[in-house]
């Protein structure tokens, strides 16, 4: 069972412990669940950190650098009625400055927020969409969704709630992650990962449904592609992790992607703890 506080490792070395951070979650009755762990996320650039408050059971954001811990705005702060703490899923923008609340209801018609921390702004997305993450300048939100047909269908919002692009996507693209999604609002890159061989990158383009000739990624073969988003300059990062054959991860990869060569250049690289229950990457 988890045990412990939540901890942030930062790139230093430093460790940040979040003490106040519910560890076990409750369930809709208010019931501990300890077989649980409650939701968190953390921003990309690692600097903001949303997680339940264990003294009220409120959803909050702390700003790592200053140590200040703010509650979300009036009602987005508490988990709905009916639902229970893992029927949240948050996700931070790379800056920290809006998060996205994704609840696991039944009838799917709930709502997902985009909550803007610095404002106290939400806005509303369709219920029943999974999130699949920002794109890098925060300003949109790509989600994908099961169709009548089923198909899978990717749309792009803004953090304001209005609709971009979206369309019915070819399988490649919808049986095959990780994705991203670039600052253009069109550009999805994803992973795909065959039943042999080295995981290739992919390029969909929503405005045209088009996909880019695969290239090969160039990670070993006792790594796996786990995350991957847009930088400023037009290349991806990606997150790759090295596991023993057992499955159990070990190290934990980011390395810059040319998206036209699939070169890869590592920016920092870390060993896995062992006996953690679970671990969280920025952007998670």
């Amino acid at each position: 069972m988890p045990c412990g506080t939540w901890e942030l490792t930062l790139r230093s070395g430093k460790t940040v412990k979040l003490a106040d951070a519910t560890v076990l979650p409750r369930d809709a009755k208010g019931k501990v669940d300890k077989e649980s762990s409650a939701p968190i996320a953390v921003s990309g650039d690692g600097t903001r950190v949303v997680y339940f408050r264990e003294s009220d059971r409120k959803l909050v954001w702390k700003d790592v650098l200053s140590g200040k811990v703010h509650s979300l705005p009036g009602t987005t702060a508490k988990v709905p009625k009916g639902l229970g703490m893992t029927d949240v899923d948050p996700t931070l923008s790379p800056s920290g400055d809006v998060v996205v609340l994704d609840y696991t209801d039944d009838s799917g018609e709930r709502p997902t927020l985009a909550v803007h921390l610095g404002s106290g702004d939400v806005a509303k997305l369709p219920g029943g969409d999974s999130v699949q993450g920002f794109s890098p300048d925060g300003r949109r939100i790509l989600v994908s969704r099961y169709t009548g047909d089923n198909t899978t269908e990717f749309a792009v919002y803004d953090t304001n709630g209005e609709q971009g692009e979206s369309r019915e996507v070819p399988q490649v693209v919808s049986n095959n992650s990780p994705v991203a999604l670039a600052d253009d609002g069109v550009t999805v890159g994803v992973v795909i990962t065959p039943s042999s061989g080295k995981p290739r990158l992919r390029q969909y383009d929503l405005s045209t449904d088009s996909v880019s000739p695969a290239i090969d990624l160039g990670i070993t073969s006792k790594e796996s592609a786990y995350r991957i988003s847009w930088d400023d300059s037009g290349k991806l990062a990606l997150w790759h992790l090295r596991t023993t054959d057992d499955g159990t991860v070990t190290r934990a990869t980011i390395s810059t992607v040319d998206p036209s060569t699939g070169d890869l250049a590592k920016v920092d690289s870390f060993k896995v703890r062992t006996g953690l229950w679970t671990w969280w990457l920025p952007g998670e």
